[in-house]
């Protein structure tokens, strides 16, 4: 259980990290430079143009993954019940969308040709985490129904 702490824990660390790190080098003719784009530059734009999809991503990209963090780092430390797992569990699978969406959006783009889009370290970071809170979450259910028989 130390070890699912620590990990979760250091979530609370890597997610703000991963927001502001650069997702993706985009640009539009391979003569140009490219820009970097990073969760908060998306937002930015989303919020300067769509209101409503800016507030979804934002709910799904950062509010969700947090506070499902937040909530099993409670649960790890006896200070909120185990049933809450359930509606965690549902956080945990609305944040893994944002992934999806930038790998569809990727996808997309690199499949028009007209610009020119590099991966950069973030998507990665971003992804872990999403993915290592998704395997906390299920250690931690394994751990908390064991306890229960």
């Amino acid at each position: 259980m130390t070890l699912l702490r620590i990990a979760n824990l250091a979530l609370l660390v890597l997610y703000p990290i991963s927001w502001f790190a650069p997702l993706m080098r985009a640009g539009l003719l391979p003569l140009f430079g490219l820009s970097e784009i990073s969760v908060m530059t998306g937002l930015q734009s989303l919020w300067a143009s769509d209101i409503f999809l800016a507030l979804v991503v934002t709910i799904f990209a950062l509010f969700a993954p947090y506070i499902k963090t937040i909530g099993l780092a409670l649960i790890h430390f006896d200070l909120l019940s185990p049933k809450v797992e359930k509606v965690l569990e549902i956080m945990g699978k609305l944040a893994m969308a944002d992934v999806f969406l930038i790998a569809l959006y990727v996808t997309l783009s690199k499949g028009i040709g007209i610009g020119r889009i590099e991966i950069a370290w973030g998507l990665y970071l971003f992804t872990f985490c999403i993915i290592a809170s998704l395997l906390i979450s299920l250690k931690t259910q394994q751990l908390s129904s064991r306890s229960r028989n």
